[in-house]
C-alpha cells in the first residue's frame, strides 16, 4: 500500500481536525491513521495523518502545492514523508559494538525499514562487524589536529552515499557545530542517562562509586549543545549496591541497545515532530 504521512504543528485553533481532514475528503483520498496533540501552555496543536495514496488523481507535487495554499490561513507547518525510497541510515561507530550490531539486525530482520550504506569508524574496530552485514566500512581516524579534514571527509562520504539519517551509536567524538547544523534532525545520539550527573570518562565507574540505584540511556537530536538536544527516547532500570562496575556497564549497554532502536525506529517511521527544544513522538 502506498502512504503519505503529514506531521503538522500549527497554533491550536477551532475545527482543526474537521478542516484538515475535508481537505483530504474532498480529493477522495482515504485516512488510514490520525493522531494529534495539543499542547495547552504553549497552545499549540501536532497532528500525525497517514493517507492513502491509491486514489492519488494528481502528482505528488500537486497534493503538496494545495496543502501548501491551504495551511497558509492556518498558520501550517508542515512536511510530508513517502515510503519510497527507502530512507538510507549512515552509521558512525568508534570501538563500542553493542549497538551497532543491534542496529544492523534490526534492520536485517526488517524491523527498522532502511538502507545502511556505510558505517564510519574513527577507529578500525568494527569493520568485522560491518563486514559480517556486508556493509561497507570506512575507517577516518581523527585527533584534535585533523578534526576539521575528517569531519569533511565524513560529511563527504555521507553525501556520497545519499544518507537521509546519521546515527551516532556510541561515537566517542564530538561532533563540531557545522556538522551538526547541516544535519539538524537527522543525526541521533545516544548516551547513558547519568548525564550530566557523570560526565566524562568511566561513567559506569562514578556510578558506582555514588552508589546509584537506577540507570539509564537517553536518545536525543544532536545539536551545538552538546547532550542538550532535543529527547526521543529514554528509559531506566533499577540497580543495587551488589551490581559492579562491569554489570552496570552491561545492563547500561543493554539500555542503551533498547533505547537508540527505538528512536530511530521513530524517526523512520515519521512519528516524531520537533518543537522548539523537545519533540512530540507519536505512538
Amino acid at each position: 500500500m502506498q502512504t503519505a504521512v503529514f506531521l503538522v504543528q500549527c497554533p491550536d485553533q477551532k475545527g482543526l481536525v474537521s478542516r484538515i481532514s475535508t481537505f483530504f475528503y474532498e480529493r477522495a483520498f482515504n485516512i488510514l491513521h490520525c493522531q494529534q496533540h495539543t499542547d495547552v501552555p504553549t497552545e499549540r496543536y501536532f497532528m500525525r495523518l497517514v493517507i492513502d495514496l491509491a486514489d492519488l488523481r494528481t502528482s505528488r507535487q500537486q497534493l503538496e502545492a494545495e496543502f501548501t495554499a491551504f495551511g497558509v490561513p492556518l498558520g501550517l507547518e508542515w512536511s510530508v514523508h513517502y515510503p519510497d525510497p527507502p530512507q538510507r541510515v549512515g552509521i558512525l561507530v568508534t570501538k563500542a559494538s553493542h549497538c551497532l550490531y543491534d542496529l544492523l539486525v534490526r534492520q536485517r530482520e526488517g524491523e527498522l525499514q532502511c538502507e545502511i550504506p556505510v558505517i564510519i569508524g574513527n577507529h578500525p574496530d568494527l569493520e568485522t562487524v560491518a563486514n559480517q552485514f556486508r556493509v561497507p566500512f570506512q575507517c577516518l581516524p581523527v585527533t584534535a589536529a585533523t578534526k576539521a579534514a575528517q569531519e569533511s571527509q565524513v560529511q563527504e562520504l555521507l553525501r556520497q552515499h545519499h544518507v537521509d539519517l546519521v546515527v551516532m551509536a556510541r561515537y566517542m567524538q564530538i561532533l563540531s557545530g557545522d556538522f551538526v547544523d547541516a544535519w539538524g534532525g537527522r543525526l541521533i545520539n545516544i548516551h547513558h542517562a547519568f548525564l550530566p550527573g557523570f560526565k566524562g570518562a568511566r561513567p559506569y565507574h562514578q556510578a558506582y562509586d555514588r552508589g546509584v540505584k537506577m540507570i539509564g540511556a537517553t536518545a536525543h537530536y544532536a545539536t551545538s549543545d552538546l547532550d542538550e538536544g532535543p529527547i526521543i527516547e529514554q528509559d531506566v532500570v533499577r540497580v543495587t549496591h551488589e551490581d559492579t562496575p562491569a554489570e552496570l556497564s552491561r545492563i547500561g549497554s543493554d539500555i542503551e541497545r533498547v533505547v537508540l532502536a527505538r528512536a530511530v525506529k521513530a524517526h523512520l517511521e515519521h512519528r516524531i515532530i520537533i518543537t522548539g527544544r523537545k519533540t512530540i513522538v507519536f505512538s
